[in-house]
């Protein structure tokens, strides 16, 4: 790293550098700008080193005017008060080809999000190691909980969209005689229709006006149905207005008049027409109108006094439904003998003016100004331009001359053409911004005509308002009149007509507006220049009609994507406005430019409104994205998005299936399997198990390609989310309905066994498909599973050996928690639903009823067993698993005590090897660490299980009360099972329902899970009975396990109606609630900002300061710690902390940086603050009571720290929100040691170790932990030593250790890559995970005579291994020697053991009571016997003790419950 430049004023004392986006390289320029004359600052450019994003933009409020040029385009410019954020530029952007915007994300993100702090000292900056430090578990599957986003409201697809389908044109003109209530001015307005009357005969004029309106209407409505009325009587107009609405139906019919030759309308809601002879004038009353006219509807009047129509109209509109209501009351009404007639309230209104006003009477203006602005709206806004003041801005134009525009109205290349469309998107525009979004949807949206009608009402709101008239609307809309859009229209009109001299005359070419380029850049602003809590951009309708521009298509498309890519409130933004048909046509284009916009684009609204796959399929649409996913020129985001588009139209919707299979979907998306891109290999699998789902044609096209190997391979990707996608193809694959041959059940089977192979995986997420993927298994070979479960539990039954839960073991020495002891819990909230005890008396009632001896016996397992993995869901239940008929004890057991042997003797071989298989990986998968993974494959066992106690109940009553639901019973004396009533938290689950045991037959079958069944989406293979297993005289095989009593209400055994109807119900249940929300989950991420850099590489977000803050604390610590240690430690035993911990002490680890210590006792977790004496947080762990937490460590603890627990059954638990107000959640959690040993399986630590350690139990779990490699080492009681690597999630390696004891320590330096394990023989072993396994011991040291109990390879490049054994033997060797190169002896009786990662101390725990400490000679600086106090109580025997990583603290607790922290000298510290 090279400083660009240093500071040169004595005010500035740190020279402060930025290198977060990429690497700086020597210093091009260095400018200086003194901002005042206490401060300068210093400039630096420099180039960005391999960064595609080009352009750095700086914001306009972070350099003062007076600042130097950015000399560089691509530069950084800092050091100062503000620092500046990079922004997309048009070339780098995700969108669009070429080196695109998310590789130059993926790219930055290693290096920008490990770049030092800015502002650091000198000091600082030497120890900023913690940025290049990766996390673990912080990816958005551990972030969030799997489940799709909300659906919104589909408010822009128009339910109701209509057509105007008829027009009534009634002109009451009477040429040549004025009304007499109306006196004109002179010269007055007189053109109608631009059409002089006075210049031809009164009836000629008349007709020729009639033809002219119509031909008006016809450039906005050609294909209506029109009807002119000239001059009518009263008879005319009901004639005319009532064949039309006859014609039209539910369509919309216009009403337009034209009240120039008549009285102006009456306060009693009348317009005037003529009777035969037209020496009157009649009233028409608007009642009598809406009557003929009907619903629909939309009336037009140009007329004085206009208002009192619409008033009168909406006041006998209201009058109309007050009797059709007193006519629903009273039937003798005679409104309630006929139709309903419809509501008038949908009906439309334009009026010329407010009901006080007349209309202008300006000689250069026509008569029907209203009537003009609707229909000629270009003519004119032209000829009104040319009347105002700033037309003589523009010599030469007369009113003459705009006559002369060349050019068509609906052709955009000519001026008029292109007049009219820039006059249609600004009028659009105003609507858009004005008016609420239902409102415009109804005006501007729904009706063609009525859409132009209500722009062109926008221009005469404008135009008439200038001559004191008010044009009324129904709906009344908000004053448009001001918009500042209308000066945008203005300056179009001049720059038009400024040049039509020069065209006119001279013949030049028509030079084309900058409007929509303009307006293009207005829209770019937004998007780069503003913030996030902004109002949408006014421009966004002016972008939609931009699309229709061929010129401008193209910067139109990265605009909206650009804009869509803000979020799911952008999409439905877009969508409200219209956007959808414009995008939806472009699909037809052949341009490959657009091909990646478009795509965006489409992927951008189908993560939002999903129900646009039926609008793709109708237009052939799907074919397009077919094509882009099969050309291999296209990027692969692109194709990603290509194929997220194809999954989603074949998304539940058969249609869209069947189209794109015979696209060749499935064969395309084959050949991409192995693409690089991890999201392409993600949907591409996520696309096939939908395309086959419920659709067997796809299924047997897959069959053919064999997909469902191709797939196999995506088994172990290093993705967790592409395994998931493949294990979501692989269940949907398999879950199909129709009926089976051999051949398909073989490739099932075949496909299930592949599957179970992930029984172990490192992620839930993938285990959780997994339970769903085999969920659908069971249910396509239902009775066979039945079967199985049947002779599972009849195993059980017949299986005598006693079970942990109720053995109890001599010598157990530590003491049985006392109530009082014990504190309240913290109830666990979390994702994953993990149930957590609420109070310590419902824990404490669990640990006695549950387990009458705390600690447990040993373990008796059997050949079958899987693993001796057990899970939360295991002594804490959750309040719909009460109704459960296999309880977790029994499924436990199960689990263990299964064999092969008794299973062969009643199934054939090859349905023991499929059926039974798949049954031990569910009761694996029920015993899962993770509670989520557990409760799935519950509800599918316990389904089986009831279906199979069904089917199997005898037609006779047995014996009284055999086969019913029996209460919860105290422990029997033989201790098969342990009944325990759930607490009111759900903190234990029920055990009283034990295998088989069917609920009371009144009882729907749903009640299991105390969920509403749902309907079923499909029908079961049509010709598979019902199995009904036969077992001889054993009829009842799990009647042996219930009190033979009854209850009260029960009905018995022998209502079989009910419960055989029950039976469907329950396996609809199993099929379509199992899913896990994964696609929804992964289909988020196109919903979400892509091209937004994320808001951790944002130098100036909240969260990257907080992590700026974290790390500045971090190397304050180390720098202190070191320091302290320096200064060389004498004395340890001044003691800073002591508390009485809830449990005994088993595990204690000190956080690195906060004043925070977790204590782990044997399945609770304690968080103290050792600098307050404060208890923080204390938590159930959520390990079966039978197991005990072994280790601990932190992840993550330089930054946002998570708790790793291991235990003795192998599981790993992975905590988040710990020691905070918030409640612990777990993150993850996973099998990470399968096969533990049972024979030296450790049940609980004792402080008897020393005297007899074979006797009790082996090491448990062990770990040790890499966080520069994100690298996981786990051991213990098994003969490997497995490595998980946590950023993929799964097993990277197995070493085996080549012992035939157990591992009880673990060591590693990720620098050498050697692992250091101490063995309960007393060897230890080097390893050298770079090797092959029969290869990688690479040394073996048998000094030790005992039990190691630690091993620790120092973290140097020639750093030695220290270890200890019980014996108290200290041994020091380096890796490259044979043979030790030091040996101390301390005490004999070790407990517990911790070596000083930074001071050359060691510590010692004995059985005996004491702590002994010693540095690296030997020499004992610290005897600790007492506790500090006046009456100085003697410390119990060690259970374990830790050194704080960096501060010279040692943390100590005991079998008494004590938990102490002791120290060097204060005048150290």
């Amino acid at each position: 790293m090279r400083v660009c430049a240093r500071a040169v004023t004595e005010k500035v004392s740190e020279v402060r550098f930025i290198q977060s986006l990429g690497r700086l390289l020597p210093c091009e320029e260095v400018k200086w700008e003194p901002d005042t004359e206490a401060e300068r600052e210093v400039r630096v450019c420099a180039r960005l080193h391999g960064s595609a994003l080009a352009c750095c933009q700086p914001a306009a409020d972070v350099i003062p005017p007076s600042s130097p040029p950015l000399e560089a385009p691509g530069c950084t410019v800092g050091i100062g008060r503000r620092w500046l954020r990079p922004c997309g530029s048009a070339e780098n952007r995700f969108l669009f080809g070429g080196k695109n915007r998310r590789e130059s994300v993926m790219k930055m993100d290693a290096e920008l999000l490990h770049s030092p702090v800015v502002g650091l000292s000198e000091e600082e900056e030497a120890d900023m190691s913690d940025w290049n430090l990766p996390l673990a578990f912080m990816k958005k599957r551990h972030l969030e909980k799997i489940e799709g986003s909300k659906a919104l409201a589909q408010s822009w697809r128009m339910k109701d969209r209509m057509k105007t389908v008829s027009v009534a044109l009634v002109l009451c003109l009477n040429v040549g005689v004025d009304p007499p209530d109306v006196v004109k001015t002179s010269p007055c307005a007189r053109l109608e229709c631009w059409i002089d009357p006075l210049s031809m005969s009164p009836q000629k004029a008349l007709e020729t006006i009639g033809a002219n309106l119509q031909k008006q209407y016809e450039n906005w409505q050609p294909r209506a149905r029109y009807k002119q009325s000239l001059d009518p009587t009263v008879d005319e107009v009901k004639k005319l207005c009532t064949s039309l609405r006859r014609n039209a139906k539910e369509e919309r019919v216009l009403f337009h008049y034209n009240g120039h030759g008549v009285p102006r309308p009456t306060v009693n809601g009348e317009i005037w027409v003529f009777n035969k002879n037209y020496t009157q004038y009649i009233p028409l009353s608007i009642y009598d109108l809406q009557t003929w006219m009907g619903s629909p509807s939309i009336f037009v009047y140009d007329c004085s006094n206009a208002g009192i129509i619409v008033k009168s109209f909406k006041q006998f509109a209201l009058q109309r439904e007050q009797e059709l209501e007193v006519a629903a009351i009273n039937p003798n009404h005679p409104l309630a003998q006929m139709p309903l007639p419809p509501s008038m309230k949908n009906c439309i209104q334009l009026a010329a003016c407010e009901a006080n006003e007349l209309l202008p009477m300006n000689p250069d203006l026509p008569a029907d100004l209203f009537t003009s602005c609707l229909t000629t709206p270009i003519k004119i806004a032209l000829r009104w331009f040319c009347m105002q003041k700033s037309a003589k801005l523009v010599p030469g134009v007369t009113l003459d001359l705009i006559e002369k525009i060349p050019g068509r109205l609906n052709d955009r290349r000519t001026p008029l053409g292109e007049l009219n469309w820039i006059f249609t998107a600004i009028t659009d525009t105003i609507a858009w911004n004005v008016l609420p979004r239902d409102l415009f949807q109804k005006l501007f949206r729904q009706d063609l005509l009525v859409a132009s009608l209500f722009r062109n009402f926008l221009l005469a709101e404008r135009i008439m308002r200038s001559y004191n008239c008010t044009p009324v609307s129904s709906p009344r809309l908000p004053p448009t009149y001001m918009h500042a859009m209308w000066q945008a229209w203005d300056l179009a009109v001049d720059i038009c007509l400024s040049q039509l001299p020069t065209i006119i005359e001279e013949g030049t070419a028509f030079r084309h507006s900058p409007f929509f380029a303009e307006q293009l850049t207005a829209f770019q602003v937004w998007l780069t220049m503003g913030v996030e809590n902004r109002n949408p951009p006014e421009q966004l309708p002016i972008v939609l009609q931009v699309l229709l521009s061929q010129v401008h298509r193209l910067r139109a498309l990265d605009l909206l994507g650009r804009f869509l890519d803000l979020g799911p409130w952008a999409v439905s933004l877009a969508l409200s406005v219209g956007i959808f048909p414009y995008v939806l046509k472009l699909l037809q284009s052949s341009a490959r430019e657009l091909r990646p916009l478009l795509v965006f684009i489409w992927a951008k609204i189908l993560a939002v409104d999903s129900s646009c796959q039926a609008d793709l399929v109708k237009d052939n649409g799907h074919k397009y994205f077919l094509s882009v996913l099969a050309d291999p020129y296209m990027p692969a985001e692109h194709r990603t998005m290509a194929v997220f588009i194809l999954a989603v139209i074949v998304n539940n919707y058969n249609t869209g299936q069947e189209a794109c299979l015979q696209g060749n979907l499935i064969a395309i998306c084959l050949e991409q399997l192995s693409d690089p891109h991890p999201l392409l290999r993600q949907w591409v699998a996520i696309c096939l198990g939908r395309i086959w789902q419920n659709f067997d044609s796809a299924r047997w096209c897959g069959v053919r390609d064999s997909a469902h190997e191709k797939l196999y391979s995506l088994l172990s990707d290093p993705i967790p989310e592409v395994r998931c996608a493949a294990v979501f193809a692989l269940g949907t694959f398999v879950g199909n309905s129709a009926e089976r041959t051999d051949h398909s059940t073989t490739i099932d089977h075949n496909v299930a066994m592949m599957l179970a192979q992930l029984i172990n995986d490192g992620s839930p997420v993938v285990r959780k498909e997994l339970v769903v993927a085999l969920s659908h298994l069971v249910v396509q070979y239902e009775s066979n599973f039945c079967t199985v479960a049947l002779q599972f539990m009849e195993e059980e039954k017949n299986y005598a050996a006693p079970s942990p839960a109720n053995t109890t073991e001599p010598g157990n020495q530590t003491p049985v928690r006392e109530s009082p002891a014990i504190p309240r819990l913290r109830s666990v909230n979390s994702y994953t639903n993990i149930r957590a005890a609420t109070t310590a008396r419902n824990l404490n009632k669990s640990l006695q009823n549950l387990n009458l001896n705390e600690e447990g016996g040993p373990v008796t397992f059997s050949p079958g067993n899987l693993s001796a993995s057990s899970s939360a869901s295991s002594t804490l239940g959750s309040p719909d698993n009460d109704e459960y008929i296999l309880s977790f004890e029994t499924i436990d057991k199960m689990r263990r005590v299964s064999s092969y042997s008794s299973l062969n003797s009643l199934i054939g071989v090859s349905f023991n090897s499929v059926y039974t298989q798949i049954w031990r990986v569910l009761l694996h998968l029920a015993a899962d660490p993770f509670p989520e993974v557990s409760d799935l494959a519950m509800k599918v066992l316990n389904s089986i299980a009831y279906k199979a106690t069904v089917n199997a109940r005898p037609q006779k009553i047995l014996d009284s009360g055999s086969l019913t639901q029996s209460a919860p019973a105290s422990p029997t004396s033989k201790g098969t099972l342990i009944h325990q009533a759930g607490t009111s938290h759900g903190a234990n689950r029920s055990l009283s329902h034990c295998s088989g045991s069917p609920p009371i037959p009144g009882v729907s079958s749903s009640s299991l899970t105390n969920e509403v069944p749902k309907p079923p989406t499909r029908d079961g293979p049509p010709t598979r009975p019902p199995y009904t297993p036969t077992l001889g005289t054993q009829a009842t095989p799990h009647s042996h396990q219930f009190q033979r009593t009854r209850k009260m209400f029960d009905k018995g055994p022998d209502q079989m109606a009910e419960d055989g109807e029950e039976a469907p119900g329950h396996r609809n249940f199993i099929s379509v609630a199992m899913q896990t929300g994964l696609c929804d989950w992964s289909a988020k991420y196109f919903a979400q900002p892509v091209m937004k850099i994320p808001e951790e590489h944002d130098l100036e977000s909240q969260v990257r300061k907080e992590r700026e803050w974290r790390f500045l604390r971090n190397a304050g610590v180390r720098r202190q710690s070191q320091r302290i240690i320096q200064r060389g430690i004498t004395r340890l035993d001044d003691q800073i902390f002591i508390n009485r911990n809830p449990g005994v002490p088993s595990v204690v680890k000190f956080h690195p940086f906060n004043p925070c210590i977790a204590v782990a006792d044997k399945d609770s977790i304690c968080f103290w603050d050792w600098e307050k004496g404060e208890r923080l947080d204390y938590f159930y762990n959520g390990n079966p009571r039978y197991t005990r937490i072994t280790a601990m460590e932190y992840l993550n603890g330089h930054d946002c720290s998570l708790l790793l627990t291991a235990t003795d059954d192998g599981a790993l638990r992975i905590w988040k929100n710990f020691a905070d107000q918030r409640n612990p959640e777990m993150v993850t959690a996973w099998q990470g040691l399968s096969d533990m040993l049972p024979s030296t399986r450790g049940l609980a630590r004792r402080v008897s170790i020393y005297i007899d350690r074979s006797k009790q139990g082996g090491a448990g779990m062990v770990v040790d932990w890499e966080q520069e490699t994100g690298l996981l080492m786990t051991s213990g009681d098994v003969r490997v030593i497995r490595i998980w690597d946590t950023e993929r999630e799964m097993k990277v390696q197995d070493i085996p250790t080549g012992a035939d004891s157990c591992v009880t320590s673990l060591s590693c330096d990720p620098q050498r890559s050697l692992v250091v394990a101490g063995l309960g023989d007393g060897s230890v072993r080097v390893y050298d995970r770079r090797m092959a396994p029969n290869e990688c011991r690479v040394m073996t040291y048998r000094e030790h005579g005992a039990w190691v109990v630690k091993a620790h390879l120092q973290r140097e490049t020639d750093g030695h291994i220290i270890s200890v054994s019980v014996n108290g033997d200290v041994r020091f060797f380096d890796p490259r020697m044979p043979d030790s190169i030091n040996v101390l002896q301390t005490v004999k009786g070790l407990t517990a053991l911790d070596i000083h990662p930074q001071a050359n101390l060691f510590a010692c725990g004995s059985m005996n009571q004491f702590i002994a400490v010693y540095n690296s000679n030997g020499d004992v600086i610290s005897n600790i016997k007492y506790y500090d106090g006046f009456m100085g109580q003697r410390i119990g025997a060690i259970s374990c003790l830790a050194f704080h990583p960096y501060w010279p603290h040692l943390a100590v607790g005991s079998n008494d419950y004590y938990m102490s922290i002791y120290s060097a000298e204060k005048r150290l510290r």
